[in-house]
């Protein structure tokens, strides 16, 4: 039997429970996938977490959005993907799993440079910040911010950004100002003064801000420094962004869906040439996804976590 994590209840890791599970063979148009890492996102949390708005019919819950493993089996119809074939696969369900049974239109053969736990968690970081970039139309010609740029997105959106050209000015503690330089960024310390220090190292005035963190201090220093609200995105503060007129982007807007469906391809040819690194902080057996989920729930894991089945 494989197993699989599910959410019996609302709450925290306290709620989880690995239980025993017949996966199915794949139908028309799917695969099977021997999951050999699993990727770990903050949305997998967020998905089975108290609050308002929590239906109990929707229990239990899996978790999990992206893998990368083997296909151990191939359903009518699939064409370009044969068993033995190792595969990243993104816009899942049930991911926390010792394998899945998942559309062949969501699976795309793993580059042979990318490990499996960086393959894993490659797309849902990576889709998210293809997609900010894209909303406010970045250029080689523009100098933006990035508020959280040592987080996942953060680095996946410094990144992109240097493969497009933009200059990129990226928030972080002192602590990590060494990730945002290595990953092509320009440091700065968030806190008190943050729009002052921004004016000094930008003078030429920043034409796009992006923000992966959602405080009121990022919304703001935007808000003061991009003259074009159209150019001001966020991923974590839709409300403010609802009251005070610029973007939100997320995985479940339809617009944000289809993009983000097809960025995935460019994405992994990015990170075949070595243009997109996924940096792993730890990994863990698929049996400690509790403790895996606790550090990620922190909101400093150092970078990407994984789960190995």
């Amino acid at each position: 039997m494989d197993r699989r994590w599910v959410a019996t209840g609302f709450g925290g890791p306290e709620v989880l429970e690995l239980v025993e599970v017949e996966v199915p063979a794949p139908g028309d148009g799917q695969v099977r996938i021997a999951v050999r890492a699993v990727g770990m996102n903050p949305a997998d949390f967020k998905g089975f977490a108290a609050g308002p708005g929590k239906d109990p019919a929707d229990l239990p819950k899996v978790l999990g959005f992206e893998v990368a493993g083997v296909v151990d089996a191939v359903g009518p119809g699939v064409v370009g993907l044969e068993v033995g074939d190792e595969v990243l696969a993104f816009r899942i369900s049930g991911g926390y799993a010792s394998r899945v049974t998942v559309p062949a239109a969501d699976v795309f053969r793993k580059p042979e440079t990318l490990g499996f736990p960086e393959a894993a968690n490659l797309l849902l970081a990576g889709a998210t910040a293809a997609d900010m970039l894209h909303v406010t139309a970045v250029t080689s010609a523009d100098t933006i911010v990035v508020h959280g740029a040592s987080g996942a997105v953060g680095v996946s959106l410094l990144q992109q950004a240097r493969v497009i050209g933009a200059r990129v000015i990226g928030t972080a503690s002192e602590g990590n100002f060494g990730t945002v330089e290595r990953f092509g960024g320009v440091p700065v310390r968030y806190g008190d003064g943050l729009a002052e220090r921004l004016r000094e190292l930008a003078p030429e005035g920043i034409a796009a801000a992006l923000d992966t963190v959602g405080t009121d201090e990022a919304a703001d220093v935007s808000l003061a420094l991009v003259p074009d609200r159209r150019r001001i995105v966020t991923i974590a503060g839709a409300g403010r962004a609802q009251r005070d007129g610029f973007l939100a982007v997320g995985g479940r807007n339809p617009a944000s869906q289809s993009f983000r469906d097809r960025a995935r391809q460019p994405l992994i040819e990015l990170a075949a040439a070595g243009s997109l690194v996924v940096p792993i902080a730890r990994t863990f057996p698929l049996e400690e996804a509790p403790s895996a989920l606790e550090l990620l729930m922190t909101g400093h894991p150092g970078g990407k976590l994984a789960l190995l089945p």
